[in-house]
């Protein structure tokens, strides 16, 4: 019996629908959400990310700024835009398209971004106030697979959750939520000792470790909710997530696919946090 898939597609287009009425109620008070990205370089995933933000503004009624910046741009130059755009009070949410090329530094970058308008969540204000439990924004992956859990209709609270990859992006701060949420959370990554008889004791288990297919059914409990980050291109051109899907579901309760599962999470909680900011700029939230 094979275990029910979690559609993200679905779930992103019905949190879509009511960010939707939202903009409409918004559009009453004459502002809109406003989101600027900037995109240093020509690295082609990130440009795909760029236009699908692009398109969700669009879809959604926001305002948009999309900045593409060559990849010899300085990082002062790059700071002076940031500047501008923490100034500019249309927008209320400014994302840099990271990786940035070698000669930026990003601390620097993500370090200039205002805290109010950090809807990327990376901002070490934004971070602290996570690890403290004070009100954030909250970084888009580890939320939307929060997000996700829930809507499984599965409890977080006193479930045992594993968490397989320590990143800043997404292993640390989805282990602080689940936390927020009250389940005990165990962290694994490249030097756990044990890491598959750690992971069979998991009710929920996350997965983001960038290895494709690494975790089989021998990770899992019978009936674990599994939430695979990954997004690994094989050598045959198509994606993989970091948990054999064929194998895991055969086992697991309630998983998502990839592609399908996380990934449209991302950007629709990137535009929860946008419009979060733009109504607390105007003091509406």
């Amino acid at each position: 019996m094979s275990a029910p898939i979690i559609d993200g597609k679905q779930i992103s287009k019905d949190i879509r629908a009511g960010i939707q009425q939202e903009v409409v109620r918004l559009k009453e008070h004459n502002f809109q959400p406003g989101l600027a990205v900037v995109l240093v370089g020509e690295d082609p995933a990130s440009q795909v990310y760029v236009r699908n933000k692009e398109k969700a503004c669009h879809d959604l009624g926001y305002y948009s700024e999309v900045h593409r910046l060559a990849a010899d741009t300085s990082q002062e130059a790059l700071l002076e835009l940031v500047d501008k755009l923490n100034h500019q009070s249309n927008i209320h949410g400014i994302l840099v398209q990271l990786p940035l090329p070698k000669h930026i530094h990003e601390k620097a970058v993500i370090d200039a971004i205002a805290v109010e308008k950090d809807v990327d969540g990376f901002h070490p204000v934004n971070v602290g106030n996570l690890v403290i439990g004070d009100d954030s924004l909250l970084p888009c992956t580890p939320a939307g697979v929060i997000e996700l859990i829930k809507r499984t209709g599965v409890e977080i609270a006193g479930k045992h959750a594993v968490v397989i990859g320590r990143s800043n992006i997404v292993g640390k701060p989805v282990s602080l939520l689940l936390q927020r949420e009250n389940a005990t959370v165990t962290m694994c990554h490249s030097r756990t000792a044990n890491m598959a008889e750690l992971s069979r004791q998991a009710d929920i288990l996350v997965v983001a470790i960038g290895k494709a297919n690494f975790i089989d059914a021998s990770f899992v409990k019978p009936g674990a909710v599994v939430i695979d980050v990954g997004m690994n291109r094989l050598e045959s051109g198509k994606l993989a997530g970091d948990v054999d899907f064929e194998s895991v579901k055969q086992v697991s309760g309630p998983i998502t696919p990839v592609p399908g599962g996380v990934g449209p999470m991302t950007i629709t909680m990137l535009m929860q946090n946008t419009l979060v900011a733009a109504k607390r700029s105007h003091g509406l939230a």
